[in-house]
């Protein structure tokens, strides 16, 4: 069904496209509106979307049945100020989980929409891996709250990058797809190429954590027309899920070693490294 609403996700485009006259005005602006809604209630009466968790139908493209969506795992305040997941309780602004004191990342701060279990896990496999690219606006608003913590004017969001020809494979690069989707909405600077993956790397699946470093270990380096910019820059690097935070922590080290003044970690979802398992993706 996703290959299929895909196809056409070009009639709303071109509806967009159509509703920008050389004047406009505000008879033209209601009459492109109704014909926008008009269209939309054809295609979802046409085609009924499905929810990509349980298959119920659902009104909109994209998102969750209402069942779905409370057992979402949202992570919301007191969490850890350096590696964003929950905190039990309160200890007050800025505070440290106890994995953060113990191992401290060498990104500055990482932020997340959703713990990494469940309905949160089932999306990014569909995401990731199924050929869902249409999950990216969703999972792109979901993480739009904790984006805002972190993305300013003059921040580069930047994806991490796929091997060639890993990406010739995939056809598609799911971090630059949320790179691309959340930088609609702030006013950051999207920088879809800054990184490149210099050597293709292993499946992270089911390595645990020191297999994981040395996986990735000399796979990352900054693309030549990114250089000269990132000597005290604030980046945001940009990827579907964190986990044991080895891939984002080698591309921290590469950009702070050429000068970067602050790196930080957006993602849609992230492991609590307190039930983290070796077959976390």
């Amino acid at each position: 069904m996703s290959d299929k609403f895909s196809s056409l996700e070009w009639l709303p485009d071109a509806v967009d496209r159509a509703e920008q006259p050389l004047k406009p005005s505000l008879r033209n602006i209601k009459v492109a509106s109704h014909l926008r809604r008009g269209l939309h209630f054809v295609l979802d009466a046409l085609f009924p979307h499905s929810c990509p968790i349980c298959t119920d139908l659902v009104q909109g493209e994209g998102g969750l049945c209402l069942s779905c969506w409370q057992t979402l795992e949202l992570i919301s305040p007191p969490y850890c100020e350096r590696l964003g997941v929950p905190l039990h309780y309160e200890l007050g602004p800025n505070a440290w989980s106890a994995t953060a004191l113990v191992n401290p990342p060498d990104y500055d701060r990482a932020r997340a929409a959703a713990l990494y279990n469940g309905p949160a896990r089932e999306l990014v496999k569909r995401f990731k891996f199924y050929g869902e690219i249409r999950l990216s606006k969703f999972l792109a608003r979901c993480m739009l709250n904790a984006a805002a913590e972190l993305v300013e004017a003059e921040s580069f969001l930047v994806p991490v990058p796929l091997h060639s020809s890993r990406l010739r494979e995939r056809t598609y690069n799911q971090s630059a797809l949320l790179v691309k989707d959340v930088g609609r909405h702030l006013s950051g600077q999207v920088l879809l190429d800054g990184l490149v993956r210099t050597r293709r790397t292993n499946q992270q699946v089911g390595l645990k954590r020191g297999a994981r470093t040395a996986n990735v270990k000399g796979a990352f380096a900054i693309a030549d027309h990114f250089l000269p910019k990132v000597s005290g820059a604030h980046v945001v690097l940009v990827d579907d899920v964190l986990t044991t935070g080895a891939t984002v922590e080698e591309c921290a080290r590469v950009l702070k070693a050429a000068g970067a003044e602050q790196v930080d970690v957006l993602v849609f979802a992230l492991v609590d490294p307190e039930n983290m398992s070796d077959d976390s993706d």
